[in-house]
């Protein structure tokens, strides 16, 4: 009985609530039929990198996904993935994001001619990630880009061992 009581009142402080005539903060955020798209706000919008405006163009890599083999915890690995503007506009990258802090992009900061190719550079510190008979790790990065779509993903991967300690 008190399940019963207690679901009415609060299906009644919902009706009630609803029936609100007046506007709070939260309703800032909606859409208004003649509000343009990008004018409604997203809460999530501050933590997505600013994707260049303007023409888009293409990006092929020679390779999307690289297996480092096995390394011993705590090593760093490093590798280059080369790639191509093979679109018809200069290629602007606005930011590169590894998937997580072990894992760390450098990319170039200047428009790429269209045919032609530059590098990204991937960090991977396996510090604190093996596992006496090895831990299988996959990192991505995502690129964002005047491509369509605007977020492109390469990934790194391999076994981290970590040596057996004698109790």
């Amino acid at each position: 009985m008190k399940y019963l009581s207690l679901l009415v009142f609060v299906f009644a402080l919902a009706l009630v609530s609803c029936k609100s005539d007046t506007a709070t903060s939260a309703d800032t955020n909606l859409a208004t039929p003649n509000a343009p798209a990008a004018a409604v706000a997203t809460p999530d919008a501050a933590a997505l990198p600013a994707v260049p405006t303007g023409p888009t163009t293409t990006i092929a890599f020679a390779e999307s996904d690289y297996d480092f083999g096995e390394v011993m915890d705590g090593d760093k690995v490093e590798h280059v993935y080369k790639f191509t503007n093979t679109g018809s506009e200069p290629l602007v990258i606005s930011n590169a994001k590894g998937s997580c802090g072990c894992t760390v992009p450098a990319w170039p900061k200047e428009p790429i001619p269209p045919g032609k190719t530059g590098e990204i550079m991937v960090r991977f510190d396996s510090g604190g990630k093996g596992r006496v008979g090895g831990a299988a790790q996959t990192k991505t990065v995502t690129i964002t880009a005047n491509t369509t779509p605007p977020d492109t993903r390469i990934t790194i991967q391999g076994k981290v061992n970590k040596e057996e300690t004698a109790q």
